[in-house]
């Protein structure tokens, strides 16, 4: 990546994005991991 920052604001500006990417990209992946977790399969019914 070549990225050149010629500012601070520039810098500032290129790592918020990327932190909302990853916190986007993180929030589902740990909602999915948790359902994953404390989900159950269920018991299968012996009449």
């Amino acid at each position: 990546m070549d990225n050149v920052f010629y500012s601070l604001q520039d810098f500032m500006l290129h790592t918020k994005t990327l932190t909302y990417i990853l916190m986007g990209l993180g929030l589902p992946a740990m909602l999915g991991w948790w359902l994953f977790l404390t989900g159950r399969d269920e018991e299968i019914r012996k009449y």
